[in-house]
């Protein structure tokens, strides 16, 4: 006698924190880490002006972008869903943080930097990962582009070497303060900046085609120009002694080592008026860690585990600023770098974050003579690149909803502020959607063409056709039947509705009344799936009684023609 067969396992369930390193080291080989080694060193290279600019940019000193970039770098990589995605600060960042910096100071925004950190980790707690997905195309690339336009504004100054005590958040201040300093121009630090910039552009655009006709242009191509211009200008201002601010004329240098873990006084009134703030840093963060991670999926044919990155973001979030850093995310410049490079596991991101704690610990002092024109120079390059540009030139192949939601948000993102402009955007998304959904949903009356024996009940029985979904923008369509009853039966075939929400469905049992008021009997038919679900729970089948519920139009026709 042969034994049953045993029933298959059960799947089994996903666990709740699973960083992508756990499965890949699974099957690492010397191969891959001698690949995310070199790509670490690459994207470390590349990382090290881009953390300082960003953190001068946001108001705060060089280092604070530096140990960002170590600690969150680190954090997100070892921590994270995404197999190459690499974390630090980013210059969605830029605007937020100097607005914050400004109005509620610095031990403010170490607070509200960690209070992003616990939502991110309860977004993707409660899997909202996907969720963020879904926020339209016209918002992000209007915030994006706004905010591109604000950091490359926040760089005139230096980038024309202006003496200014201090810039406002707002856009109409800094164009006052800008145009009441352009006296003090200085054409040493404007003719660096000039030159730093160009010599980036170049770099770019020619380098890589020397590099397919030249082997000694190919290794220099993997040096960013960013890298190249920050050393020569470096080089040129110490030995010509130009007089132009540097990181140690304004900053006094950068530390040679990581800072202790600083705890500033928490207390419920902070954390109720910095709620906003923490808000948009955490929204502003998930959607750039995961734009990024879909661009990098798309380039490595792999797939991110969104609610992972999240968690992986929040704790990296929570820690940092506690030890002098600023907010951090996904960077797509750097991760783009990550993966050309070689970079095929989260070991090359922390490969990068302790190639930047190497450089720190030992290459410290010679950061005081950098040129803050040519950490401007870098910015406005990135806040170039940084824009949708072409967007604003593909608007007419678009209808006006798209057009206007992206223009309102680019607007209300340079001229009043981001949290505004991505709660317009977000809005007048959703009513276009909530327009254009119940556009979709329609009734029609079901004539003499179908049932030739309408004809001679005419006032007496009425039968309609819904198609869609009743859904709270869509009830009108039912309303509209409670003033035009029939005397004797009202028929409705439901067959071609995909869903009905609680509104739909009140309005339904509002209906049902009106009919038994009236004396009219009320059939339905053709419920299915999710209509027929939400009828039964929400007490409509029971109203209008199980005998008047069909499985298509054709039964309750023949009943109602039968009287």
């Amino acid at each position: 006698m042969t034994a049953a067969p045993r029933p298959p396992a059960p799947p089994k369930s996903q666990p709740f924190f699973r960083p992508r390193l756990v499965g890949v080291l699974r099957n690492y080989d010397r191969p891959q880490l001698i690949k995310d080694i070199g790509a670490g060193l690459t994207v470390g290279i590349v990382a090290l002006p881009l953390a300082m600019a960003f953190a001068i940019a946001s108001g705060l000193k060089p280092e604070a972008g530096l140990f960002t970039a170590i600690i969150a770098g680190f954090l997100i990589s070892a921590l994270g869903g995404s197999r190459v995605q690499i974390g630090g600060p980013a210059g969605a960042f830029v605007v937020i943080v100097y607005g914050i910096l400004e109005r509620y100071g610095l031990a403010n925004l170490i607070i509200a930097t960690a209070m992003s950190g616990v939502m991110l980790f309860a977004m993707g707690v409660f899997k909202l990962g996907t969720l963020v997905r879904f926020i339209p195309i016209a918002v992000v690339i209007g915030f994006t582009n706004g905010i591109a336009v604000l950091i490359a504004l926040s760089q005139v100054k230096d980038f024309l070497g202006l003496r200014v005590a201090a810039m406002p958040s707002n856009f109409f201040g800094m164009l006052s303060t800008l145009g009441q300093a352009l006296h003090t121009l200085n054409w040493y630090a404007t003719g660096l900046a000039l030159a730093c910039l160009g010599l980036i552009i170049l770099w770019q655009l020619f380098m890589p085609r020397l590099g397919k006709e030249h082997r000694w242009a190919a290794r220099l191509a993997l040096v960013p120009g960013s890298v190249v211009a920050l050393v020569l200008a470096t080089v040129i201002v110490g030995w010509w002694q130009l007089p132009v601010e540097t990181i140690g004329s304004r900053f006094g240098g950068i530390p040679s080592s990581l800072p202790a873990m600083q705890w500033p006084d928490l207390s419920w009134e902070s954390a109720r008026f910095l709620f906003i703030p923490a808000t948009t840093l955490a929204l502003l963060g998930a959607i750039e860690s995961l734009l990024c991670a879909r661009v990098a999926d798309g380039m490595i044919d792999d797939r991110h585990n969104p609610n992972q990155e999240l968690m992986a973001q929040g704790i990296a979030n929570f820690v940092t600023p506690f030890f002098g850093g600023m907010p951090a995310t996904g960077t797509i410049a750097r991760t783009v770098t990550n993966i050309k490079s070689g970079g095929t596991s989260p070991v090359a991101g922390m490969v990068h974050a302790l190639t930047l704690l190497l450089v720190m610990l030992v290459a410290a002092p010679l950061a005081r003579d950098i040129p803050l024109a040519a950490m401007a120079a870098i910015l406005m390059f990135v806040a170039w690149n940084m824009g949708e540009w072409r967007a604003f030139a593909h608007l007419r192949q678009y209808r006006l909803p798209y057009r206007a939601t992206l223009l309102a948000v680019f607007f209300l993102t340079v001229v009043f502020d981001l949290t505004v402009a991505v709660e317009v955007g977000l809005v007048a998304a959703c009513m276009t959607f909530i327009y254009r959904i119940s556009s979709l949903s329609r009734r029609e009356e079901v004539g003499t063409a179908y049932f030739p024996a309408l004809g001679t009940l005419a006032d007496k029985v009425a039968s309609y056709r819904f198609y869609g979904a009743l859904f709270f923008g869509a009830v009108k369509l039912v309303e509209d039947l409670q003033d035009h009853l029939p005397a004797e039966t009202l028929v409705l075939d439901l067959k071609n509705v995909i869903y009905i929400d609680s509104s739909g469905a009140d309005t339904l049992n509002d209906l049902a009344r009106s009919c038994t008021k009236n004396g009219v009997r009320l059939l339905v038919c053709g419920l299915n799936h999710q209509p027929l679900d939400i009828a039964r729970r929400c007490g409509f089948v029971e109203l209008v009684g199980a005998t008047h519920i069909f499985p298509d139009l054709g039964t309750g026709m023949a009943v109602a023609l039968a009287r």
